[in-house]
């Protein structure tokens, strides 16, 4: 019983919150304390989920729910709107899912299947046949794809393009082209990838104080910077520390 009691006080100052927060008016409140859980419940009805319906974020939430539990849920809703329309967006849109979903194969051969007539040479088109590519370590084909896209469109700029095309070099053993390529992203690339990879190549060269000098830099930066860009790059800053806590014990 003290149980149930103490369950009903949460549940009732839980609603009560809501209803500050959200400007309901205050009868609310005592409606929650003399109605127990039946108010409660009431109340959860009537506001609490309508709320959340309307809530951008419950929304994000509810849809990374689904995506955990359902991966290729996504998946199938765009297979399905391929099949009554075969377009070009559609196309595009599951060549993404794919990729997202690590299905590098069927991600190639939708994006080839697109880069045809007026987007025979769609620069954002060849950089996701190159994604696929470097997702299914076709290296040399995706370092083709992207050379390519340059001659194609020489004014076209990409962070994650550069990227691609160093990391390309580095697994074809061209290092110090790749060395080349690193050393300009990790000025310019907007997260800590390029940085790790860069200094992790250094390592490998044996050229060690420059490699600690950018991990330091990269933590360096990470102190500076707004939260939720440090849980963002999270995986690429504990890879760093990882990183420069073998080169100070080694």
């Amino acid at each position: 019983m003290p149980l149930l009691l103490f369950a009903s006080l949460a549940l009732q100052i839980l609603c009560a919150v809501h209803v500050v927060r959200s400007g309901r008016p205050l009868y609310w409140i005592w409606l929650l304390l003399i109605g127990s859980y039946l108010a409660v419940l009431i109340y959860v009805l009537v506001a609490v989920l309508p709320d959340l319906r309307n809530d951008p974020r419950s929304r994000k939430v509810g849809r990374q729910v689904l995506a955990t539990l359902d991966p290729a849920r996504q998946r199938r809703h765009i297979q399905q709107r391929l099949e009554l329309a075969d377009t070009t967006d559609n196309r595009r849109a599951l060549a993404e899912e794919c990729l997202r979903l690590g299905d590098y194969a069927n991600a190639a051969e939708l994006y080839r299947s697109i880069l045809k007539g007026m987007y025979a040479t769609e620069p954002l088109f060849m950089l996701g046949l190159a994604q696929a590519q470097v997702g299914a370590a076709d290296y040399a084909g995706a370092r083709a794809t992207l050379d390519a896209l340059i001659a194609a469109n020489p004014d076209f700029r990409s962070s994650d393009g550069h990227l691609l095309y160093a990391r390309c070099l580095e697994e074809l053993g061209e290092h110090a082209a790749a060395l080349h390529e690193y050393e300009a992203l990790a000025r310019s690339y907007p997260g800590e990838q390029a940085r790790f990879r860069y200094a992790n190549l250094l390592r490998r060269h044996e050229r060690l104080d420059e490699a600690r000098e950018v991990l330091c830099d990269m933590l360096r930066r990470a102190r500076l910077a707004p939260r939720y860009y440090r849980r963002k790059e999270r995986e690429w800053l504990e890879a760093a520390k990882r990183e420069l806590s073998a080169l100070e014990t080694g």
